[in-house]
């Protein structure tokens, strides 16, 4: 392993931002060309940056353009741009909106979480021989459920803008049935954490009870709190979800889930949420998050996938958080009397994982949950979830016009 003394090590780094800069941006723009998002494009980006792609055709030049040191100092850059991430997700989500849901939004989020659970026990089950070695078969199949649950917000979102149908009926109860589905998957989350790095059930009971103190002060303490400061600066926003997050890794909930929170317990008002929004958002998406898509790709061991029996595995994660998460959300969209096209565009957009599964993947990894195998075939679901979404929207488009906001089911 070569040293790099402080000089180098700056000039190293320098370099290999820049490199992970240019990639993401350019997959990113050429990836939005046909019609996705661009951080699908984006996460590609970090994988051919590893050693499944560059690796291959240039040997030894993943280790020179990101040696060892150079990845411990972009780790710095990656781990604040989660936590500026987390933060933004929880901005976007409104609790106050999940209060009094209607009992159709309340069935869907519940059957897109129950639906991909149930299919994850035996799935979890048939993987752990193979991919969870030294994990033990709860801590596996409880990371797993929470894998197999989650939806992509940010992404789905961004995709009924694209798509014109932020405004519809429809895209307004698939942001409801979502921004539900990832409360109560973080709070999954945060469970498998406790679970994963306690040494016993006491430890387990300890660390909930404190994370329940935790959710109390800030829904009780803090967001009042916040509400008469009325509009917090900037630096004040990152300040308490830095605080939040550093409350949560000692709690042993994972920093992530302090910043979600940090986010879900800010002021409402729009026009400085916009403000909020659009100035850490443009830093995060153009700095701090191609950082930490570029590590995930150097992590991301596709060339691991070498027989045709782990792509067969790859398929079937593929069909079974698909059958899971379209199939449960449509299905129960249509039995509360949603049509048919408007079942299947809830089910698709549901489907969609993107980046926040790709969070949820690199918590594993963290806590050794997930080997470099089941990674790469998580990571690979993560993106066909995605990548399937629009041209699904796109299809079901053309066949169909969905009713706005005030309209009744199947209005046309």
């Amino acid at each position: 392993m070569q040293h790099l003394d402080a000089a180098d090590l700056n000039s190293r780094t320098f370099l290999a931002l820049a490199v992970i800069l240019v990639a993401v941006r350019a997959v990113g723009w050429l990836v939005g060309k046909i019609g996705q998002p661009r951080v699908l494009g984006e996460i590609v980006a970090g994988i051919l940056l590893g050693p499944s792609a560059l690796g291959v055709v240039f040997p030894g030049s993943t280790e020179h353009l990101f040696p060892p040191q150079v990845v411990q100092s972009l780790n710095v850059l990656a781990q604040i741009g989660l936590v500026i991430f987390m933060l933004l997700v929880g901005l976007e989500i409104d609790l106050r909106a999940l209060r009094g849901q209607g009992r159709k939004v309340t069935l869907i989020s519940q059957a897109s979480m129950l639906v991909p659970i149930a299919l994850s026990v035996p799935l979890s089950l048939w993987l752990h021989p193979r991919f969870g070695e030294g994990t033990g078969r709860l801590e596996f199949s409880l990371f797993m459920a929470a894998a197999m649950a989650i939806t992509a917000f940010p992404v789905l979102s961004r995709l009924l803008q694209e798509s014109d149908l932020l405004r519809t009926r429809v895209g307004v109860v698939s942001l409801l049935c979502a921004a539900t589905n990832d409360v109560v998957a973080w709070f999954l989350l945060a469970v498998v954490v406790a679970v994963v790095n306690s040494s016993g059930p006491l430890d387990v009971v300890l660390t909930l009870a404190w994370s329940a103190v935790y959710v109390a002060l800030m829904l009780v303490v803090v967001r009042p709190l916040l509400r008469r400061w009325g509009r917090p600066p900037i630096w004040g926003v990152l300040v308490i979800a830095v605080l939040s997050a550093w409350v949560t890794d000692l709690i042993g909930i994972h920093a992530i889930f302090g910043a979600f929170m940090a986010g879900a317990v800010m002021p409402r008002e729009p026009t400085w949420l916009r403000a909020v929004e659009g100035k850490l958002g443009s830093v995060t998406s153009v700095l701090l998050l191609p950082v930490f898509f570029g590590l995930v790709g150097i992590s991301t061991r596709v060339d691991l996938l070498s027989t045709p029996a782990l792509w067969l595995t790859v398929l079937l994660v593929v069909a079974v958080a698909t059958a899971g998460k379209l199939s449960g959300s449509a299905l129960t969209a249509r039995l509360t009397g949603e049509p048919w096209p408007e079942s299947l565009l809830i089910g698709v957009l549901m489907n969609t994982r993107g980046l926040t599964e790709v969070v949820i993947l690199t918590v594993g990894v963290q806590l050794g949950v997930v080997s470099p195998p089941l990674f790469a075939i998580m990571v690979l679901m993560a993106l066909a979830t995605t990548f399937m979404a629009a041209p699904l929207i796109a299809a079901l488009k053309r066949r169909t016009t969905f009713a706005g906001v005030d309209e009744p089911a199947g209005a046309r």
